[in-house]
């Protein structure tokens, strides 16, 4: 298999989650939630180093048992999401692909990573997502609703996103100089006009932004730990 760096943009400070400790730092399991998500990432065959951008005031991540690992380089983040993905692809050295995780999603399953790596062979980048099962509706500033979008070929986007290293590299400078927003790897290679897959994840691989999120995730790491016994 191509050589595969693994980015996880850990510079956010989570909102939307009610409390002062950003969510990356939260407790789940008597870990970090980022230490859960880092931790499985390693775990897999194929992932050798993860590079981990921070924000550049972050204080709590030397505090982890997890930050002295020789398989963690850690890199300061930028405003936005992407470039803080940008400085930890630069930061990367001899890889061919990029592998880009959220540092809130602690409950990927390994199946699922295996799945989209195999995308490598084709030479085409994807991500994992999940198709939408409800009923989607579109409303207006009031609450209104003005639309029921049809859910048909409709998925949730998730992390990890995969693509060759050169490719998202140039989409992500790209989007940048034309001040066009991308909320995910796959938006700035949608905006150039590239190929992206999508693999069939599960609907476990939550991302923790809400405060109810952590129960949800401890639940699902509570099943990954017996399905591992």
């Amino acid at each position: 298999m191509s050589s595969i760096a693994v980015v996880v943009p850990a510079a956010g400070i989570g909102k939307r989650m009610q409390s002062e400790i950003p969510k990356q730092y939260l407790k789940l399991h008597g870990q970090t939630v980022l230490e859960h998500t880092l931790n499985q990432l390693i775990s897999h065959s194929n992932i050798a180093h993860i590079y981990v951008v921070l924000h550049p005031d972050d204080m709590l991540f030397s505090t982890l048992d997890i930050a002295d690992a020789d398989w963690i380089t850690t890199v300061p983040g930028g405003d936005e999401r992407s470039d803080s993905v940008m400085a930890g692809i630069l930061a990367t050295n001899h890889a061919d692909w990029i592998l880009v995780h959220d540092a809130a999603r602690p409950c990927v399953k390994l199946d699922d990573i295996t799945n989209l790596l195999k995308l490598s062979k084709d030479n085409t980048g994807g991500i994992l997502a999940a198709p939408v099962r409800d009923t989607m509706k579109r409303g207006d500033s009031q609450h209104v609703i003005k639309q029921t979008v049809c859910r048909e070929n409709l998925w949730h986007a998730q992390t990890p996103q995969f693509f060759p290293k050169q490719q998202l590299l140039t989409a992500l400078h790209s989007c940048q100089q034309a001040g066009i927003a991308v909320t995910d790897e796959a938006s700035a290679i949608e905006q150039m006009g590239g190929t992206v897959k999508l693999v069939e994840g599960c609907y476990s691989n939550i991302k923790i932004t809400h405060p109810e999120d952590l129960a949800l995730a401890e639940f699902y790491i509570n099943q990954q730990n017996r399905t591992y016994l």
